[in-house]
């Protein structure tokens, strides 16, 4: 049995042209490398799985005017270290890096030292570094990768030329799932995509690990809409809709009904409080033809949001999106957490009469003052 390759290894790329959602970085460094203006010391900071260790590795290989082709061959060359600062946090090792730093190298132009997570290293070690950041050797690059920018001490920012990597849009992540299961020969439906890439939250490296399990727990070469929902343990967009169609006709025993099936599915009534927040903001969203591209879900669902969301005035949905932002802050710290979001529905039931009455009221109280 031949071994199996993680996509999130398979497909690293191995060219800034390949690199996804990250176009203002690529062009920047590509374009620092080709007029020969790359600064001694780079900081790459954003989220997790966005490309910045990906980066890193092509500018190394660029600037030493060496290719590669196949993702899995690594990073075996003399001229390319790469230190853990989760694990070699200490004053020793930094020293033992600046050791390393006085010996020219024995190929290619550069020696680079990527160095991931650098929040990690002590105030000591931070300290320890800051003279050989400042003034490397001319044949010394160092990039510093990092998830939380704040934890580095300003001195070590203020040597750095910073790059902010952005989370990588839905769409980005859903084309570049289409590109690899066209390239692996399997089956995928759009929704299904959508639905990892939301999951993902910004991060290309989750996305692929997503797919990867989806993959294994589908049948056959197929990735479908239905196995993924039950395999993230997603709620449909189907209770949503259903949900908001019972609140608006003021069907309190089809809300409640509804709510019990959602729990019985094994889901937590937080959940699918903030799920259904997320639903009305999107209903919201599909109000106005300039707001609707805001709306990051396949075209068909698309449709479905903008035809529900012409049956429902726009009072009622921020009336409602109110009551459950409310009852979303107050989750945990309910007793009867069932009970409490029971209440928040058959409220968000009852708001048609509600701002009926109100209404009313109000032209009631404009024919007094008339008179």
């Amino acid at each position: 049995m031949e071994n199996f390759v993680v996509s999130a290894r398979k497909y690293r790329p191995v060219g800034f042209e390949e690199v996804v959602g990250q176009e203002h970085i690529t062009t920047t460094l590509k374009n620092a490398i080709d007029n020969n203006q790359l600064a001694q010391a780079l900081l790459f900071c954003g989220p997790r799985g966005v490309g910045k260790t990906t980066c890193a590795r092509i500018v190394a290989r660029l600037i030493n005017e060496q290719t590669i082709e196949n993702p899995l061959m690594g990073n075996d060359t003399f001229n390319i270290y790469e230190l853990d600062a989760a694990s070699n946090n200490s004053v020793d090792d930094i020293r033992n890096l600046i050791e390393q730093v006085r010996y020219p190298p024995q190929q290619g132009k550069f020696k680079v030292y990527i160095i991931d997570e650098v929040h990690m290293l002590s105030n000591q070690a931070f300290n320890a570094f800051l003279k050989t950041l400042e003034e490397p050797p001319s044949y010394a690059i160092f990039i510093l990768a990092t998830t939380e920018k704040h934890k580095v001490i300003p001195t070590i920012l203020s040597r750095c030329q910073i790059f902010d990597f952005n989370r990588i849009e839905i769409r980005n992540i859903s084309d570049q799932l289409k590109m690899i299961a066209d390239k692996e020969g399997i089956e995928v439906e759009d929704e299904a995509l959508n639905l990892i890439a939301q999951k993902a939250d910004g991060a290309m490296r989750d996305a692929l690990s997503l797919f990867d399990l989806i993959v294994t727990f589908s049948k056959g070469k197929k990735v479908t809409y239905k196995d993924t929902i039950d395999n993230l343990h997603i709620l449909d967009y189907d209770y949503y809709f259903r949900m908001t169609e019972a609140l608006f006709g003021e069907n309190t025993t089809d809300t409640l009904l509804i709510f019990d099936e959602i729990l019985k599915k094994g889901f937590d009534g937080h959940n699918f409080i903030v799920g259904l927040s997320s639903h009305l903001r999107d209903l919201m969203v599909c109000k106005d033809n300039a707001t609707v591209e805001l709306l990051q879900v396949s075209d068909s669902v698309k449709a479905r949001y903008t035809e529900q969301a012409n049956q429902i005035p726009l009072s009622f949905l921020l009336t409602a999106l109110n009551i459950a932002s409310q009852c979303d802050i107050n989750y945990k710290a309910s007793k009867n957490q069932r009970l409490h979001v029971e209440l928040a529905l058959v409220k968000m039931a009852h708001l048609n009469a509600a701002l009926s009455l109100a209404q009313v009221s109000t032209n009631g109280d404009s024919s007094k003052k008339k008179l």
